[in-house]
């Protein structure tokens, strides 16, 4: 049996001139748009040329399918995420912890204030979540995450820090996509951030206790 093939992610080209930026700009705010009113399954290309008030064609000459279109969206709100939650972990000026109770309180706010676009974009993620392009914007998150536990844990051997760095990630994502779906407030959103981050805070304190290895 022939191993299913991932489809096309990358953009046709990159706009040269202030003309086409704006182009893509308007795509793929239209795309937002869709995804958000019809869902993933009901995503097309066609549907989103409508709303931007182009033709089929013009969409193409930048995105050779709808996958393109959903992996643009999901690394542009990838990148977004990174560089806040990033820039918070990794400003050394503050103590580790509070950098991470900070990251997780920011994270969780920005899950709760977009839930429907990125819901959308979950349901659209099997989509594309095996190509490369998609892992190496998981690997740059985890880069970041493992910088931040070897300032954290430096006497930790690199595989505990490594795995830490995933304990870290993996809770914080999860549990924020599900506070953002259920949570009837930002009270309640900020209660939950609070919880995960004494969780986190406590988890690290632990291992930094435990013996070198």
């Amino acid at each position: 049996m022939k191993s299913r093939q991932s489809p096309v992610v990358s953009a046709r080209k990159r706009p040269q001139q202030e003309r086409s930026t704006r182009l893509v700009a308007d795509i793929l705010e239209a795309a937002v748009r869709v995804l958000v009113r019809e869902g993933a399954p009901r995503f097309t290309a066609t549907r989103v040329a409508e709303a931007a008030g182009v033709s089929v064609g013009s969409l193409y000459q930048y995105f050779p399918n709808k996958e393109a279109m959903l992996f643009r969206l999901q690394t542009e709100e990838w990148a977004r995420t990174r560089a806040l939650v990033g820039g918070i972990l990794n400003d050394t000026t503050h103590p580790p912890l509070d950098r991470l109770r900070a990251a997780v309180r920011t994270f969780f706010d920005t899950e709760y204030e977009e839930a429907a676009f990125r819901t959308a974009l979950e349901d659209a993620a099997p989509l594309y979540r095996d190509s490369p392009e998609a892992q190496a914007q998981k690997d740059a998150a985890m880069n970041i995450a493992i910088a931040f536990m070897d300032e954290a844990l430096p006497d930790l051997g690199p595989d505990r820090r490594s795995l830490a760095a995933e304990v870290l990630i993996t809770t914080m994502s999860k549990v924020g996509e599900a506070v953002s779906i259920k949570a009837q407030s930002q009270a309640e959103v900020n209660q939950w951030s609070a919880e995960i981050a004494d969780m986190l805070c406590a988890y690290i304190g632990q291992l930094a206790l435990q013996p070198s290895r």
